[in-house]
């Protein structure tokens, strides 16, 4: 908060003497709406060139044609997604919040608005904090005509400098870049070539939160993906990192589905050494995506005599996963997966992984596992009923297959355990399942049959709670 001071000076015969106060400054709230009527503004952007830090600018209902750049802290409320729309028709972003070329900012709030057609990103976010994207609809943006997945470390057509890895999505419906504490709650994101995006371009990204966000039918890449991208105007360096952040009470449907794309994903782009580390993947509802339900992958390191990427650390915990389809390349699963964990053909280690209360249903492998380290899956309902857990490394033809898997203490789908009746199996020698659950993680807990924290979705859970129970029995490598 700003402080505004005066001075009083008083004067007397024996000296002179300092009187401070302070009072604090106060935030004026600016009104737009589509004929500047009752002495607002007719643009979103003329509002913010008007406002100074800690304003609020409230949007009447209406459509507004226009790229809101924002670079003070400042709160943007829409009247409503039904009511209030920012159309980016030809223009490169819906909302952009410019860290960069403005440093330290934070304190920034997108609310109440639906954010549609813009060739790029609708909400794109650069090297700031505190920043928050709430209850807003994301629908229909990346018209790029240049989306066109390259595998090039560039963005696409008419995109900054900073966006160094987009050519297959050019950025989908919000992308955060070197942003720290942030939320992204309460969107509807749907028809963008992807959802969710947080990369590292600019500054490490840590600390986000992404809770409570339907992504539906964003059909090109991921509903949700956490990625680690070289440097701007640094490509093979070291990256900042994509790290700490959680993921909680999303649903994340039918993304991915042309090119491949699951329903929350961990990658490292290959340019460099990335890093992906300590996030938290909690109780989302991840179905019917074109590759896993959750799917970490890394392509780089040892095997190619290259630095490892950094994928430590990672807990996938409290999840419903159904129905995904199977993943792809060097990352190769042998048919539709829930969770894939896997090194590629690079042998990265991926270290300090934890799997734990995940219901998976209607796959072909309920999780595939191929990285040179030792993978923890504990106290899972494994109800694929083909392959509950596989090792596909030798299916991945990698060269580095020196992990072990501890699958011990999860439910088979039947009180026989690995291959009895009714029950999933296991594919791959180094796999460790005996001690098994001989019912399910359910009913261990004290739940009735299905109440899975995994399917319950209530937004006054309380997320600590819900991670406490988990961590209770989880088995940490």
């Amino acid at each position: 908060m700003k402080i505004l001071r005066r001075t009083l000076l008083t004067i007397t015969g024996v000296g002179v003497f300092v009187l401070a106060t302070s009072v604090p400054a106060t935030a004026k709230t600016l009104c737009v709406n589509p004929g500047g009527a009752h002495g607002c503004f007719n643009t979103i952007s003329k509002a913010v060139a008007a406002a100074s830090p800690t304003d609020t600018i409230k949007v009447s209902p209406g459509t507004y044609k226009e790229d809101v750049v924002i670079g003070i802290s400042l709160s943007i409320i829409g009247a409503g997604a039904e009511e209030t729309t920012i159309d980016a028709t030809g223009l490169s972003n819906g909302v952009f919040v410019d860290g960069f070329d403005h440093a330290g900012l934070n304190n920034v709030t997108i609310a109440g608005f639906t954010i549609k057609n813009a060739l790029n990103e609708g909400v794109l976010v650069v090297s700031a904090s505190d920043v928050t994207i709430r209850d807003n609809h994301i629908v229909d943006n990346d018209k790029n005509p240049g989306l066109n997945f390259t595998g090039e470390p560039k963005g696409c057509p008419g995109q900054p400098a900073f966006e160094t890895d987009e050519t297959g999505d050019c950025g989908g419906a919000i992308h955060l870049i070197g942003t720290a504490h942030s939320i992204i709650s309460g969107n509807l994101i749907t028809g963008n070539a992807d959802g969710i995006l947080i990369s590292d371009e600019t500054a490490e990204s840590l600390g986000n939160l992404v809770i409570h966000n339907r992504l539906l039918n964003n059909p090109l890449e991921c509903g949700i993906v956490l990625a680690s991208h070289p440097p701007v105007g640094s490509i093979g360096s070291p990256h900042f990192g994509v790290d700490n952040n959680t993921v909680a009470e999303n649903v994340s449907t039918a993304n991915g589905v042309q090119i491949g794309g699951s329903g929350v994903g961990l990658f490292s782009d290959g340019n460099g050494p990335g890093r992906v580390s300590g996030n938290v993947i909690i109780r989302n509802k991840l179905t019917g995506n074109g590759l896993g339900g959750v799917a970490l992958h890394t392509h780089v390191g040892p095997a190619f005599g290259a630095p490892a990427d950094n994928m430590d650390g990672n807990k996938i915990i409290g999840n419903f996963i159904a129905g995904n389809l199977a993943d792809q390349f060097d990352t190769a699963t042998p048919g539709r997966v829930g969770i894939n964990i896997n090194s590629g053909d690079g042998g990265s280690p991926v270290r300090g992984t934890i799997i734990s209360h995940n219901v998976i249903r209607d796959e072909d492998v309920d999780i595939a596992i191929n990285t040179p380290a030792e993978v923890d899956i504990h106290l899972n309902d494994l109800l694929g009923e083909k392959i509950g857990v596989a090792d596909v490394c030798a299916f991945d033809h990698a060269t580095i297959c020196t992990g072990s898997i501890d699958a011990t203490e999860n439910y088979w789908g039947c009180h026989a355990g690995p291959g009895g009746k009714e029950c999933t199996t296991t594919s791959g020698s180094d796999i460790l399942f005996t001690p098994w659950l001989e019912k399910s993680v359910d009913e261990d807990d004290d739940h009735s049959r299905g109440d899975h924290e995994a399917l319950n979705f209530g937004t006054a859970d309380d997320l600590d709670v819900a991670v406490l129970i988990v961590a209770k029995h989880a088995r940490v490598g």
